[in-house]
């Protein structure tokens, strides 16, 4: 049985899109991908608690209470807080890694994470700059790196993630652009020397 929404089904399309692709949801299985990666699945496991579980339980938490609007922060005003909670986390998390001698790739992954979480929030004080599509598209160039070229096709996804963005009214196409190249800028000048 169909249910019908009475949203168009590219709308629909879109959302998914949206939802599966979220930021949230790359930084929970980056971590688990590199570590496995590494052969350190553990350090993978305790590194989402820094990089996913708690930045995205507190933006759960602000919604909840009616301090955020929606799971995805989409008034760029109400962004700066649970980013700067975010980035401590992910900040608390790689200090842990380089503390406990992690391995390298889990850790040039964090940086990586905390440099386009410092990005993106740097350029949300001034103008709403697509996370997903900057997330993305830095978690895609790590991946390329670790897996090889075939990889780098994952700029499809990000292109359809920014299309998802675009297609609900989230951001420009300006703004998700800008995200994917900040991302994936940081990842290439980031991740490849620090994993190594």
């Amino acid at each position: 049985m169909i249910v019908d929404t009475g949203k168009p089904a590219e709308h629909r399309v879109a959302r998914a899109v949206t939802e599966a692709f979220a930021p949230a949801v790359w930084a929970a299985a980056m971590p688990v991908v590199v570590g496995l990666h590494a052969g350190a699945p553990w350090w993978g496991l305790v590194t989402v608690l820094f990089t996913a579980a708690v930045p995205y339980g507190v933006i759960w938490l602000g919604v909840r209470r009616g301090r955020l609007t929606d799971h995805h922060i989409g008034k760029r005003e109400q962004r700066r807080a649970p980013l700067a909670i975010g980035l401590a986390s992910v900040l608390a998390g790689l200090g842990l890694l380089v503390v406990a001698d992690a391995p390298g790739e889990l850790v040039a992954m964090v940086v990586v994470m905390l440099l386009v979480l410092l990005g993106t929030t740097l350029v949300n004080l001034r103008w709403k700059l697509s996370a997903h599509t900057a997330v993305s598209a830095g978690a895609v160039t790590a991946l390329t790196v670790l897996f090889g070229p075939l990889l780098a096709a994952g700029a499809l996804l990000v292109a359809v993630i920014g299309w998802s963005r675009v297609r609900l009214g989230d951001h420009t196409a300006a703004q998700t652009v800008a995200g994917a190249v900040l991302g994936a800028a940081i990842a290439a000048a980031v991740f490849m020397p620090l994993a190594r």
